[in-house]
Order: C-alpha cells, then sequence, then structure tokens
C-alpha cells in the first residue's frame, strides 16, 4: 500500500494551472483514503519555465502594476523565495495578455518586464530567478532594457519605439543611465528552449509565427535582430547570439545573458533544487505527475518525463494523467513512466475539454479511479500458484 504520496502535475496550458492540476488530483486520491490517516500527500507546482513557474516558487508576492505587452498597465506579482526574488515574465508579457487580433510582435514589448526587476531592485533585491516561457514578445528584451535605464537609440539618439519595430531603426546603445545597482545582481533564468537567436532555428523563424507575425515579418526580425547581435557586441564582447537559449522568449535570453551577466538553466532543473524534488521523491512510494499532451516528443526533455526520470533512479512508481495522449508516448515508459491516464471520459469537443471546471472535474475523477486500483490490488493481493 502507498502510504506517502507525492503530486507534481505540470499546468494543462489554457486550461489547468500545475496547483489546479494538483489540488484535483488530491480531491481523488481523497475519496478514496480519506479514512486512512496513515495516507500522506505531498504537493509541488512544476514548471519548465514558462507557465506555472512563479507558483512553483515563490513563497511571499508583491504587488505592482507595470507595464503590458501592448503598453497598459498589469498587475503583476513579484515573489520571494529567501532572499531571492521571482519574476515570471509571462506574467507581463505573456501571449495570453494580447487579445487574439492584436497579436503582433512588431508591436508587443517587454517594458514590463524591466519595470519588475526595477522593482524588485528598489526593494533591496540583489538576487533573481526569471522565468522566460510564454512570451508574446519578439523584441531582443529591449524593452526590458530601455526599462532599466539602458540607451536604445535611433539615428536621432531617440529611444527606439516598442516591439521588434524598434530593432529596425537601432543604431545606438548607450549604458550611462542603467540603474547604478543593477551591476551588484545576480540573474539565473529559467529557459526550457535552446534556440538561437537568429537563423532557421532562431527565435523569428521558429516561435514569432504563433505570436502573430507575417511570414515577411519572420524574415525582416530575423535580419533585424542579428544585426541588433553585431551592435551588442561592441558593447558587450562576450554577447554570444549562437548560445543556446540566445532566442528564448524572442531573444529575452541574448539580452539577459549579454547585457546582466545571467546564467541560463532549465526551468524544471531549478525548481528541483530549490524544492529539493528529488530528496521528496526518493522518501515517495508513490508519484503522480501529468500534463496537458503527451507525446514521443515529452521523453525528450518535457516536465512529466523529468520527474519520471528522478523516480526511476530511486525505484518510484510514477503514474502521469494527461489531457490526450499520442500513440508514440509509448516511449515515455523508458524514461520511467510507469502508466498513462488521459482524464479525458468521453466524446467531447477541445473547447469542452479545455474548460476549467471540466478539467478539474476529469482529474478528480480519473484520479479517483487510479487511487481505488490502488486501494483494490492492496486489499485483494493476488493468490500465488501454491495457494
Amino acid at each position: 500500500m502507498y502510504k506517502s504520496i507525492a503530486i507534481m502535475i505540470d499546468s494543462f496550458k489554457g486550461s489547468m494551472s500545475s496547483t489546479t492540476a494538483n489540488e484535483a488530483a488530491l480531491e481523488g486520491f481523497r475519496r478514496v483514503f480519506s479514512d486512512d490517516p496513515d495516507v500522506h500527500y505531498f504537493l509541488q507546482p512544476i514548471s519548465d519555465g514558462g507557465e506555472g513557474f512563479f507558483e512553483a516558487l515563490a513563497y511571499d508576492r508583491r504587488n505592482v502594476t507595470v507595464s503590458g505587452p501592448l503598453g497598459e498597465p498589469v498587475d503583476v506579482c513579484v515573489g520571494q523565495c529567501g532572499r531571492v526574488a521571482v519574476i515570471e515574465m509571462a506574467q507581463a508579457a505573456g501571449l495570453p495578455l494580447v487579445p487574439q487580433d492584436k497579436r503582433d510582435p512588431m508591436h508587443t514589448t517587454t517594458y514590463g518586464v524591466g519595470e519588475m526587476i526595477r522593482h524588485a531592485i528598489e526593494n533591496g533585491y540583489r538576487k533573481f530567478i526569471i522565468g522566460i516561457g510564454g512570451s508574446a514578445t519578439n523584441d531582443g528584451g529591449i524593452g526590458m532594457l530601455q526599462a532599466l535605464g539602458f540607451g536604445l537609440l535611433d539615428e536621432n539618439g531617440e529611444p527606439v519605439p516598442f516591439g521588434a519595430k524598434g530593432l529596425k531603426v537601432l543604431k545606438t546603445i548607450t549604458t550611462d543611465k542603467v540603474l547604478p545597482t543593477l551591476a551588484e545582481c545576480e540573474f539565473t533564468v529559467a529557459c526550457d528552449v535552446e534556440n538561437p537567436l537568429c537563423g532557421d532555428n532562431g527565435c523569428s523563424a521558429v516561435f514569432a509565427l504563433q505570436k502573430g507575425a507575417s511570414a515577411q515579418d519572420v524574415a525582416e526580425m530575423d535580419r533585424w535582430l542579428y544585426d541588433y547581435a553585431q551592435l551588442v557586441k561592441t558593447v558587450f564582447p562576450k554577447a554570444d547570439e549562437t548560445a543556446p537559449g540566445a532566442g528564448a522568449a524572442g531573444g529575452m535570453g541574448f539580452a539577459l545573458s549579454a547585457f546582466l551577466g545571467a546564467t541560463l538553466k532549465s526551468g524544471f532543473d531549478i525548481i528541483a533544487e530549490e524544492n529539493r524534488l528529488e530528496r521528496q521523491i526518493r522518501l515517495s512510494d508513490l508519484v503522480i505527475t501529468g500534463e496537458g499532451h503527451l507525446d514521443g516528443q515529452s521523453a525528450m526533455g518535457k516536465v512529466p518525463c523529468k520527474v519520471a526520470t528522478l523516480a526511476k533512479q530511486h525505484g518510484v512508481p510514477v503514474i502521469a494523467l494527461v489531457g490526450g495522449v499520442a500513440p508514440d508516448a509509448r516511449v515515455c515508459h523508458d524514461v520511467g513512466i510507469t502508466a498513462v491516464f488521459p482524464i479525458v471520459r468521453g466524446v467531447t469537443t477541445l473547447e469542452e475539454a479545455m474548460d476549467e471546471a471540466a478539467a478539474r472535474r476529469n482529474m478528480a475523477d480519473t484520479a479517483e479511479q487510479v487511487a481505488r486500483l490502488i486501494k483494490g490490488l492492496a486489499e485483494n493481493p493476488m493468490v500465488t500458484a501454491d495457494e
């Protein structure tokens, strides 16, 4: 019988947050084991650096209003993990903040992310963990840099406009008005992709279309980002537009590493380290994980399979509760997922399946059935041939 159950499910993007998914799974298990005081649960929100990164790390929160991706005011939270400020880029520059008919990385800005960093610095923080997934931007981080006091200037010495279009007219970078305390700060960046800044695998070519760019925009932005990188290297010679992760979040990875000396790491690895995930998994009898869709690519480093890899090292079984599962998801068993259970319980539309209330109900109901199976096997062990 499993007495210690760790629940660490990734967000179902556009449907359930990691915390909501975890709580729904817990509800299902408690329907079955509510009368067993010996069953203990450990819930941990998890993320790869995008949606859910903030809730996985931040223990205390400070509300602040900053500029959104279109320049409008948005309310965000700057988190605290010890004496480290936790910032989720998507809160200020995330794609869900932009209405479908206004999505255009030529205009969306990262300025609000810089305001979040500035706010934390002004409140005494000098160490930062920044999650940069889920952005609506492709501006190379210039908006963020402007908010921190860097001069991104056109040929007339005027600040370039927000959005990727600002890169087109960028001629000069200055540092004389940078926030002085920025030099005292240390940045770790949660980055879930390894794309370079430019080229066929760069941020424009791979991600800009889903942010609202046209094919012509992609070619232009890629060229502007290349020119931007060459200009940056005249000020920061160690800047490397080809480094893995430079193209993350529309070039935010490049800006943070080149201008602020940030270290780029796997978002999951940061969460695992800060929350001692491996220790918790080792102490568990069973791990419940999951995500919105499990397929063959999940085994290449998606969150549920990273959880399973840690569990496999300690011989802990892993059950994945997922929205959908592809035939090639069988390879996920090789990395440590013991069994996979889709939570959609009947014929439905995608819109219905992604409704948060429906998804939560489906998660709880499926978790209940898993718990009933576990309880039934424990109460009715197999009878051997000798018996």
